[in-house]
């Protein structure tokens, strides 16, 4: 009688364990689908051989971006009277934060999935107005951040360089919360 009892309860148990296994093998073939990359139309060209995005499972890397746009100007550099150069660092961010918002649109992701972000400044002196900026798009609850001065960027005239990590499951819908909206 006692065996008789232990091979009913084991096969009850089995389909639970089947569904169990099917969950984790589809949990491990999302874990394992390949990478995805682009290079996206509309949106200045690397100069180099690197894509804008790269999504490796729930996570998106985002190149370096700058403020560079399609047409190879740049948002936030002028030329005066006189000929001479005028940089902006506040249109330079606003133009480069938003940049990154396309491309993670692309992705199918949000500022508000950003979880890291890494900026290159050419001059420390910037700081505080790139800050102003960036307070714009990202709150105390946004991504972790790191900033540091360079030397130099790859172009003479920009001022900012910003990379992005994002976190967005796939398949998982939009929220409404996290970056803050522009004004």
């Amino acid at each position: 009688m006692e065996r008789s009892r232990s091979r009913r309860s084991h096969r009850a148990a089995a389909p639970a364990a089947a569904a169990e296994g099917v969950r984790t093998l589809r949990r491990t073939a999302r874990a394992l689908r390949p990478p995805q990359s682009a290079v996206l139309s509309g949106k200045a060209r690397p100069r180099g051989s690197y894509p804008h995005f790269r999504r490796a499972g729930d996570f998106i890397f985002v190149s370096g971006t700058s403020a560079r746009r399609a047409d190879d100007s740049i948002a936030g550099a002028t030329t005066d009277a006189s000929g001479r150069a005028v940089l902006d660092v506040r249109a330079q961010t606003r133009a480069v934060l938003e940049n990154i918002r396309d491309i993670l649109a692309a992705a199918g992701a949000e500022l508000g999935d950003v979880v890291e972000v890494s900026t290159f400044l050419r001059d420390m002196a910037d700081f505080a107005a790139y800050n102003a900026v960036y307070g714009e798009f990202f709150g105390f609850d946004g991504p972790a951040r790191t900033t540091v001065a360079v030397a130099a960027l790859p172009h003479p005239q920009l001022l900012i360089e910003i990379k992005a990590v994002a976190y967005r499951a796939a398949g998982a819908r939009r929220s409404s919360t996290g970056a803050r909206r522009r004004r």
